[in-house]
């Protein structure tokens, strides 16, 4: 009579445990959901401000305003491939990578500041 016993003991167990746990379509459901997740907070702004920094970069012309990244503003002397000249001052002109420059600033801006 303890076999008997001990039998259903062991079906009712597994059953509860079948019945209870997450299924493999749930995981793929709850891994897929953790995708978009990441996708919508972190992969796409950080993409599409990229993308931003790109034009603004192609954008540079001599002439502009513009702000580093180390908060230095100049107006642009000239302009290479990977380099731009900013006059930061009456004959004082610096050379910074053309990544460096974070935001081209409204004509005036240095007049404006001094």
């Amino acid at each position: 009579m303890s076999l008997i016993s001990q039998a259903f003991a062991s079906a009712d167990a597994a059953a509860a445990t079948t019945i209870g746990s997450p299924g493999m379509i749930g995981q793929l459901v709850m891994l897929g959901g953790f995708v978009v997740i990441f996708w919508l907070l972190i992969w796409r702004p950080q993409s599409k401000r990229a993308k931003e920094h790109k034009q603004l970069l192609a954008a540079i012309s001599k002439g502009d305003e513009v702000v580093t990244t180390g908060g230095i503003v100049g107006k642009v002397v000239s302009v290479s491939d990977d380099f731009v000249t900013l006059q930061v001052g009456a004959n004082v002109e610096l050379n910074f990578q053309k990544s460096a420059v974070a935001a081209i600033l409204p004509k005036g801006t240095m007049k404006a500041i001094k």
